[in-house]
């Protein structure tokens, strides 16, 4: 009969190998729980959403819905979908330029918007067509994601999962303003691909929610390594 010491030796073991193969299989359920959560949020977001879009065109000119090409799993290009928070035609003296807190291209409707991440909400129709998850590391547009490529060793790590509406990385650090912050994300995006498991992903949703409704103060714990 194995002593004591191997069989928890032996037990701790299978529990590694259980442990990775759930993550692996939680990154083919991940897309069926996206679906899930996906259609009801379509429906209670939708009125929303149409009447922040009304509010958008009544406050300011341009459209009311902003698309733009961004860079998913495995490098696919496809379209966002967001409400448009800033002045019609923001980039067209400036070329791409990164997104601030404070932007001064934001419209005061617009300012409102980006603190709540109401602005978002279009995101689930994009979540439902398979361009992106609930969870994950935000898309970057193809120009940063480029450039971000040839200056940052193991950017592309981060294309290796669906993008998300919001992610660990976003609920635990502000806006880039830096390459030291998009360092800073992609160490946080590798943390959750490495991690990513129904634990971290419960903490991520409802650290979102809490931030949209200006509870939360602090980042949340780091997650354990068996989640």
């Amino acid at each position: 009969m194995p002593e004591p010491a191997t069989i928890l030796v032996l037990g701790s073991g299978a529990g590694v190998l259980y442990l990775r193969f759930f993550r692996k299989r939680y990154g083919e359920f991940k897309r069926a729980i996206d679906i899930l959560f996906a259609l009801p949020g379509v429906l209670i977001a939708t009125p929303i959403t149409l009447l922040l879009a009304a509010l958008v065109k009544l406050t300011s000119r341009g459209p009311a819905f902003y698309r733009q090409e961004r860079v998913g799993k495995d490098a696919r290009v496809f379209r966002i979908i967001k409400l448009r928070t800033m002045v019609a035609d923001a980039e067209a003296a400036t070329g791409p330029v990164w997104a601030v807190l404070d932007d001064p291209r934001e419209t005061r409707l617009g300012r409102f918007l980006r603190r709540t991440h109401l602005d978002e909400l279009p995101q689930f129709w994009n979540v439902l067509r398979g361009d992106m998850s609930l969870i994950g590391p935000r898309p970057e547009r193809p120009v940063f994601v480029e450039k971000f490529r040839g200056e940052i060793p193991g950017y592309a790590a981060r294309l290796a999962v669906r993008p998300g509406i919001t992610g660990w990385a976003q609920i635990n650090h502000p806006y880039d303003r830096s390459l030291d912050d998009v360092r800073r994300k992609l160490d946080l995006d590798r943390e959750y691909i490495q991690k990513m498991g129904w634990r971290i992903d419960i903490r991520i949703m409802v650290a979102t929610a809490a931030r949209m409704l200006g509870l939360r103060t602090r980042p949340p714990a780091p997650p354990r390594t068996d989640a």
